[in-house]
């Protein structure tokens, strides 16, 4: 995906100060496309059902690491299909790489990249490019943009960016049938009502754009029972064992986007109540939260699970590989989701 000279997306930016996102992103075509890598044949085996992993990568910053815990951790083996989020594409803070590519290229895998957010802050930035995508082992047919309702403006967040929520969609060739997957990021920065629209807007571009369709839908759907921007409910939360319960076990009752896919006949997984992010507190230690899901629709489900991303629990990292070396305390502060999906 081209990029555009950091004084241009400074310009484009600047418009913000007056105009709306969904304007200035009309001048931008990056928004409206889905980049598409088929790289890998397809494979000789019938797929008889397919591993799926949901995974929020915080940006491929440890990109060799997350190569390495992808293709060794035994929890999330094995995967057909990532549906994957917070990818960068020319960041200073990821080394300039294309993450997605480099990704695809490594794992012998087809990726299908959409665009969620430019970055304004470092101007040494080579394109600024942030945002979700599908690795697939099969072919992927088309792929389509899902621009969501927006709930909150990123451009006066002190991250300053063009853009907004978004989820890629991506018809797959499995052995001649049709699948449809999508990877969403709904907004952490607002309430449940509003992460409710951006998924409604999802799950009706999924009903049109895979008519019949086995659908297998997933990705970090902010679903932390507050807004995250409310401070006062982060601190309430993390001193409550009985709140901090909502936001696990009972997290569905306050977040109407899960009630949503439910009634639309869509599968949660996975079923078990396990923290998928690590949210940090300002006194030391951190908020455990149930953001990350797989949603699946005409496919039966079978083992589901969380798979940690924290350093202490790779210890099948192999010998001399950059995840054995790794010094931080975890890959990405989400776990990752893995599911069967049974066709």
């Amino acid at each position: 995906m081209n990029g555009l000279p950091n004084a241009e997306r400074q310009r484009l930016g600047a418009l913000l100060d007056h105009d709306s996102q969904d304007r200035v992103m009309a001048m931008i075509s990056q928004f409206s496309r889905v980049e598409i890598h088929n790289l890998s044949p397809k494979p000789q085996k019938t797929a008889e059902a397919l591993g799926v992993l949901v995974f929020n990568m915080e940006r491929g910053i440890f990109l060799e690491e997350l190569g390495d815990f992808l293709e060794t951790c035994p929890d999330v083996r094995p995967f057909d299909i990532i549906l994957a989020n917070e990818l960068d594409d020319g960041c200073v803070r990821s080394g300039g790489k294309n993450t997605t590519l480099e990704l695809a290229r490594r794992l012998g895998m087809n990726a299908a990249f959409g665009l969620e957010f430019i970055e304004l802050v470092n101007g040494e930035d080579p394109k600024g490019f942030h945002g979700n995508a599908v690795f697939s082992r099969f072919p992927i047919c088309r792929a389509e943009a899902v621009r969501l309702p927006e709930q909150y403006n990123w451009y006066f967040d002190r991250q300053r960016r063009i853009g907004g929520r978004l989820a890629v969609l991506a018809e797959l060739d499995v052995d001649g049938m049709p699948v449809g997957v999508g990877s969403i990021h709904l907004e952490n920065r607002t309430h449940g009502p509003g992460r409710q629209a951006q998924l409604e807007a999802v799950l009706a571009a999924a009903e049109k754009m895979f008519p019949g369709m086995p659908v297998i839908l997933g990705g970090d759907l902010n679903t932390n029972t507050f807004d995250g921007r409310d401070k006062d409910a982060i601190q309430a939360v993390a001193g409550s064992p009985a709140l901090q319960r909502r936001c696990l076990t009972d997290v569905a009752a306050w977040e109407g986007c899960l009630g949503a896919a439910e009634a639309a006949g869509y599968r949660l997984l996975p079923e078990s109540p396990v923290a998928t992010r690590r949210k940090p507190l300002p006194g030391g230690g951190y908020l455990g939260l149930r953001l990350d899901w797989l949603l699946v629709r005409g496919v039966r489900s079978g083992e589901s699970r969380t798979v940690s991303t924290r350093r202490e629990d790779c210890g099948f990292a192999p010998e001399g590989s950059a995840l054995a070396a790794f010094a931080g305390e975890e890959l990405s502060d989400h776990n990752a989701v893995w599911g069967i999906c049974k066709l």
